[in-house]
């Protein structure tokens, strides 16, 4: 039994994995030790540019007049009386600002303003925005309900609409209401500029100086000195 034992151990002898001399792993860890470490970079920091929201960039997106019109007709809608929505809007702005003197001064009632016509400009904006993914939406939905090859998007059972038509009056609906929307921005604008003299424009922050932009600015000023 002894000589058995011996011969499965010499048998086994090598299969299991060799330990390293202590040169060898010496040599492993000098190596290891000497390799270049990776170091992260730190991602640079830049401020998003933000687009000043002008009325004209609300009038580029919405609808106009004529096309108003033209989706009331098309769809049944209720039509959207402009002149009167604008007129009750820049009422209610020049209402409220006339509330606030003398709490504000001419300063403060024009920085005042110019947020409280902002929001106006900007809700038209986003409203108007929201429609063109709409319209969007609804062209590639009738695109596909026409196209011989797929069934999904066709009519379903008599008396429920399609999505295709389903989408194409909701974008009609979105049409109107940023029509809707930038009449109380053109009524904010006006009565701004009843009140404060000025033409409103949207607030655009300073550009921010670099660090090395900012130091030669106060060289220079310390050099004037002399």
């Amino acid at each position: 039994m002894p000589v058995q034992e011996n011969r499965t151990r010499e048998e086994d002898a090598g299969t299991g994995p060799a330990d390293a001399s202590g040169s060898e792993r010496d040599k492993i860890m000098a190596v290891r030790k000497s390799a270049p470490k990776t170091t992260r970079q730190p991602a640079s920091r830049t401020s998003p540019v933000r687009q000043a929201i002008t009325f004209k960039l609300v009038q580029a997106h919405a609808p106009h007049a004529a096309l108003a019109e033209n989706l009331v007709r098309t769809f049944g809608l209720v039509p959207v009386d402009y002149d009167a929505i604008r007129a009750a809007t820049e009422d209610h702005v020049a209402r409220s600002a006339e509330a606030l003197p003398p709490s504000l001064n001419d300063k403060a009632m024009a920085i005042h303003l110019q947020r409280v016509v902002g929001s106006f400009v900007g809700s038209a904006y986003g409203a108007a925005q929201f429609y063109g993914t709409k319209v969007t939406q609804a062209k590639d939905l009738t695109m596909a309900s026409q196209n011989d090859d797929r069934d999904e998007d066709r009519t379903a059972v008599y008396g429920f609409e399609g999505k295709a038509e389903r989408a194409r009056s909701f974008a009609a609906e979105m049409g109107l209401q940023a029509f809707a929307l930038m009449a109380t921005a053109e009524g904010a604008i006006s009565a701004y500029a009843q009140i404060t003299g000025d033409e409103w424009k949207p607030y655009e922050p300073p550009a921010a100086l670099s660090a090395s932009t900012s130091r030669q600015s106060a060289a220079a000023q310390i050099g004037a000195f002399g």
